[in-house]
Order: C-alpha cells, then structure tokens, then sequence
C-alpha cells in the first residue's frame, strides 16, 4: 500500500490512464474484428467503410501511445491486404 502523497496520487493517475487506454485498445480490436468479419462475407461496400474506421482506431490507439506504431502499421497493413485479395 501507498504511503506518500504522491504515490497515492500515482495510484489514482495509472487507474484513470489504464482505463482511457483499455478503451481505445478495445475500440480498435472491435473495428479490426467488424472489418475482417465483413471482408470474409463478401460484402464490398460495408467492408471498404469497416476498414476505413478500423484504420482510424487503429491511429488513434497508436497517436495515444496504446500500442507501438508500428504494431497499428502492421495491422491496418495486413487489413487492407486482405481488401484487396476481395477485390
């Protein structure tokens, strides 16, 4: 248990920071999960705008330090090869 003043502030800052973090984490692995799930449909149209938003969340997350840049580059990367071979 926190003794400090200011390890008990650090303690508050890193639940408020896991949270903000889980949730653009979440958002971007829900939109990569609705993208790739509408490319294995066929359907070109929706598939094309899911990609679009997963692409946003997955630079969101990264921007946010959420996860590596490289590892959302990686990601939208695999995605929109997967558009492609739809095509």
């Amino acid at each position: 248990m926190a003794n400090t003043r200011s390890a008990k502030k650090r303690i508050r800052q890193n639940v408020k920071r896991r949270m903000q973090n889980k949730y653009y984490r979440t958002h971007a692995r829900t939109q990569v999960k609705t993208a790739r799930q509408l490319i294995e449909g066929g359907e070109r149209d929706t598939a094309v705008e899911a990609v679009q938003q997963a692409v946003s969340a997955l630079d969101q997350a990264a921007s946010k330090g959420v996860i590596h840049r490289n590892n959302a580059a990686r990601r939208k990367s695999r995605l929109l090869k997967r558009l492609a071979e739809m095509e």
